[in-house]
């Protein structure tokens, strides 16, 4: 790629060549858009250590703090679509595990962000490219340049495909909505739940699942999400609701770490 990409400068300067060009086209296709600025770009990757005290407005920190807004925005918009029948202590305790500088930090390493990074001396001799707080604030840079170069929908694709793949894995620790029900049902004599499948629409790249959840003596209830694992869970939770299950049951399980 050529023309507005060609300042973008990686970890070390590189000539404008195909070779670079090559490096930033496979970059741009981990992340799954294609910068229009490049300053844009080379910023975001632009650590504070790289420059001096006089240019700290160059490096990706106020990038970041922009970025993390942007973040926020976007997943609590997918997990207030995600999860229907969660109450706001839920989608709080979900978000907080979505954006945790840990979460973006994977993100940032699924980009292969780190051989990218321009640091200072001290932290590319310190391992500073594996560092978490360093990829962390490079992810929340990241999404913050989409979002100036492109706009909100361009930084929203960015986050939903980037986050989405971590959304199950909060499924089941932001409060674990299946356990409760089964120890309430196993409580009571019953069999455990039963999940299945009722209907699967969407595109291939944002599917919606419906599932419901029999529970003997009651009525099927289901619910939807954008995984099964996802869908269970607000089954689950949306059994307990409309039973008016107890709060014991509904909030046993642990909260996550922020």
């Amino acid at each position: 790629m050529v023309g507005p990409l060609e300042p973008f400068v990686p970890a070390r300067a590189l000539t404008k060549t195909s070779a670079s060009a090559a490096r930033i086209e496979e970059f741009e296709a981990r992340l799954g858009y294609a910068f229009r600025s490049g300053d844009l770009l080379a910023t975001a990757l632009t650590h504070v250590s790289a420059g001096s005290l006089k240019k700290r407005v160059e490096s990706n920190q106020r990038l970041e703090f922009l970025g993390d807004r942007v973040l926020g925005l976007v997943v609590a918009e997918m997990l207030y679509v995600a999860f229907p029948v969660a109450e706001e202590g839920e989608l709080s305790r979900r978000l907080s595990q979505l954006v945790r500088k840990e979460t973006c930090a994977d993100v940032a390493r699924e980009w292969n962000v780190g051989p990218y990074l321009k640091l200072g001396q001290g932290e590319a001799k310190g391992g500073g490219r594996d560092r978490t707080p360093i990829l962390g604030d490079a992810c929340e840079a990241i999404i913050g340049a989409v979002f100036l170069d492109g706009g909100m929908d361009a930084a929203r694709d960015l986050v939903r495909r980037a986050v989405g793949a971590h959304m199950d894995a909060v499924a089941g620790t932001a409060r674990d909505a299946k356990t409760a029900l089964q120890e309430w049902a196993q409580g009571r004599g019953k069999k455990p739940p039963v999940y299945r499948e009722i209907s699967r629409g969407g595109p291939d790249h944002k599917p919606v699942f419906v599932i419901g959840v029999d529970v003997e003596g009651y009525p099927v209830c289901e619910a939807e999400g954008a995984s099964k694992r996802i869908a269970e869970q607000s089954a689950a939770q949306a059994f307990m609701e409309r039973e008016h299950v107890s709060a014991k049951f509904r909030g046993a399980q642990p909260q996550a770490s922020s």
